[in-house]
């Protein structure tokens, strides 16, 4: 203890208590180390300009044509009108006042409905056939005629055959989606079979592995990321056949709301459908494209 004590008082005053002086860097340095934070900030303000500014651009663009379109035509209600009627539609979009008169919200639910039935019924179809074609080559030259045939054939073509063969409309219009969706489905499929390596067909025959197995545990794997692109395509063909298919045959639906709101001659709840058709159409193909991601080795790698 005396000790300590000595060398405390050999210690100059205040030197015990003091703490130690950080070193400054050079003045270079720190002007240097500025100088990158400002760059990087300007960086992600750039990005985030390129991002947001040129969509707001182009939405601008759309919208002054369109006042220029009101303008010189009186028929055809200016943005602002259109605007103020959107708010009062969608205010109550699920009201009812019997079957012909109803929100726009029953309407775009119904024609949901009949995209999911007929696209679901393609998929459960298109896809294990896609498989089958793409594995064996006797089912592809027995089926890659017919589908060269009838894949170029217009959706609404097929409505006809529908309603002669169902008898009613709505299972006519599912058919429509159900014939449109198939095809993107199939040959999708079946070119991502086609473009499994060889080697690894190899390596499955020299194990003996099952049909099964091989389905599980190579195909799937590998044809995912194209059978996911053949799905984005048939739902985004799908959504477009369906309005045009409601326009004709009927009911409660999206297509036949824009149709009917044309017979009562109401243009802004017309312009007001076709955006809610393409917020509807883009929303669908995003959802797909993230699946799709989602299960992309490039991805998942990352």
């Amino acid at each position: 203890m005396s000790a300590v004590l000595e060398s405390m008082s050999n210690t100059p005053s205040g030197a015990a208590l003091a703490a130690p002086v950080p070193e400054k860097r050079p003045r270079s340095q720190r002007l240097a180390s500025q100088g990158v934070t400002l760059s990087n900030g300007k960086s992600r303000l750039r990005g985030v300009l390129l991002a947001v500014l040129p969509p707001l651009m182009g939405l601008g663009l759309l919208v002054l044509l369109w006042q220029i379109l009101s303008v010189n035509n009186s028929s055809f209600p200016s943005p602002a009108v259109t605007f103020a009627e959107a708010l009062r539609m969608f205010a109550d979009p699920f009201y009812r006042n019997g079957p012909n008169d109803q929100g726009i919200g029953w309407n775009i639910l119904a024609s949901l409905k009949r995209v999911a039935l007929g696209f679901g019924l393609a998929a459960a179809a298109g896809i294990p056939l896609g498989f089958m074609i793409g594995r064996f080559n006797f089912l592809a030259g027995m089926f890659n005629p017919i589908i060269s045939l009838l894949k170029p054939v217009s959706p609404l073509a097929w409505l006809p055959i529908g309603l002669l063969v169902f008898k009613s409309a709505d299972p006519a219009a599912i058919w429509s989606i159900f014939i449109c969706s198939i095809w993107p489905m199939i040959v999708n499929t079946a070119a991502g079979v086609r473009r499994v390596p060889q080697d690894y067909m190899n390596v499955a025959r020299v194990l003996q592995l099952s049909e099964w197995k091989i389905f599980t545990k190579i195909l799937l794997p590998s044809v995912l990321p194209y059978m996911l692109t053949g799905v984005r395509l048939a739902i985004g063909t799908a959504w477009l056949v369906i309005v045009a298919a409601e326009m004709l045959t009927g009911g409660v639906g999206i297509g036949f709301w824009v149709w009917d709101e044309w017979n009562s001659l109401n243009v802004p709840h017309i312009l007001i459908a076709i955006v809610v058709i393409g917020v509807v159409g883009l929303v669908l193909e995003l959802a797909l494209v993230a699946l799709a991601k989602a299960f992309t080795y490039e991805e998942a790698g990352n």
